[in-house]
């Protein structure tokens, strides 16, 4: 007779428990969390101490008449270096030419941008080395670029007056003549940063779908529908991203105009930054200059947010 009586079946061994060593048990106080703040905190007291600490005492010192160069300490004005620059006849015509000149430099350089990607785009054998030499002048220096630019347009030994003197128009005065200093600086501005505009816009017209062309081509659309309806669509979100970034470095500029024409002449050239450095190291009024670059600052932001929502509206739609 079988043996219907079944032993129970017996219960694993428990393993046994597993104990930190004794330099884990020291650092056990070290979670993901604190070890992640731990490693992050030297990168942001870097930052806090080159960016935003500048900033502040750069705020304290907009309420002062506080100067670099005077002995007798300073004093709290409160808002008077504030109601002083928005109320400047001189700060209003320097806005008017950095305005001009942002509106005419990066118009220029998103339709000579965008025209050179599109050339780029269509053209297969070559591709990569005409490309690096477009991005040739992005590379330099803006003062060597301003340096090159200067002695290119020399009234008396320019290569660009030498070329209109060989074809008999005459000697133009690009530097020192106050309606073309403007359009100097456009220029030079323009040849330096369109190859920022062309890379952006070649980047975005090599990521369009080539079935959205295949599917054109079957229905027999023209060059300009598929232009139209499928290249300029989809390439032109990068191509405003490239125009904020573009128009917050043209407002900025400083470097050209220092080297080309030092604000002149007769002050159609000087910008808003160039004229700040005018009141802080020729005039010497630390207080105000703070306030002027406060003001700047606070103009790029404003404007900076007004076009992102622009921008996310547009992505929206």
């Amino acid at each position: 007779m079988a043996n219907t009586l079944q032993t129970p079946p017996q219960s694993a061994p428990q393993a046994e428990r597993l104990e930190a060593p004794p330099a884990a048990k020291r650092f056990a106080f070290l979670t993901d969390r604190k070890l992640s703040f731990l490693f992050i905190s030297p990168a942001m007291a870097l930052l806090l101490f080159l960016s935003i600490w500048p900033l502040l005492w750069l705020l304290g010192l907009s309420f002062t008449d506080y100067s670099a160069t005077r002995d007798s300490g300073w004093g709290w004005i409160g808002l008077d270096n504030y109601i002083e620059v928005l109320t400047s006849p001189v700060v209003h015509a320097r806005a008017l030419t950095t305005l001009v000149f942002v509106v005419g430099a990066v118009a220029l350089q998103t339709i000579l941008g965008f025209t050179i990607a599109f050339l780029i785009s269509r053209r297969v054998k070559g591709r990569g080395a005409i490309t690096t030499l477009f991005l040739i002048p992005m590379m330099l220096s803006p003062i060597v670029v301003g340096l090159f630019w200067k002695f290119m347009l020399d009234v008396q030994f320019g290569v660009v007056n030498s070329f209109l003197d060989s074809l008999g128009l005459g000697r133009v005065e690009w530097l020192t003549q106050q309606r073309l200093a403007l359009f100097s600086l456009v220029i030079v501005d323009t040849w330096q940063w369109t190859p920022f505009i062309m890379l952006i816009a070649l980047a975005g017209l090599t990521a369009v779908p080539k079935y959205l062309y295949e599917a054109a081509e079957i229905d027999r659309a023209s060059e300009w529908f598929k232009f139209r309806r499928i290249t300029f669509p989809l390439v032109w979100p990068l191509l405003l991203i490239a125009i904020m970034f573009r128009a917050i470095e043209a407002f900025r500029l400083f470097d050209l105009v220092y080297i080309l024409t030092g604000g002149g002449p007769g002050g159609t050239t000087e910008t808003l930054s160039f004229n700040v450095y005018k009141v802080a190291f020729f005039g010497f009024d630390t207080g105000l200059a703070s306030a002027y670059g406060i003001l700047m600052v606070v103009v790029v932001t404003i404007a900076a947010q007004f076009y992102l929502r622009y921008l996310n509206r547009l992505q929206e739609s």
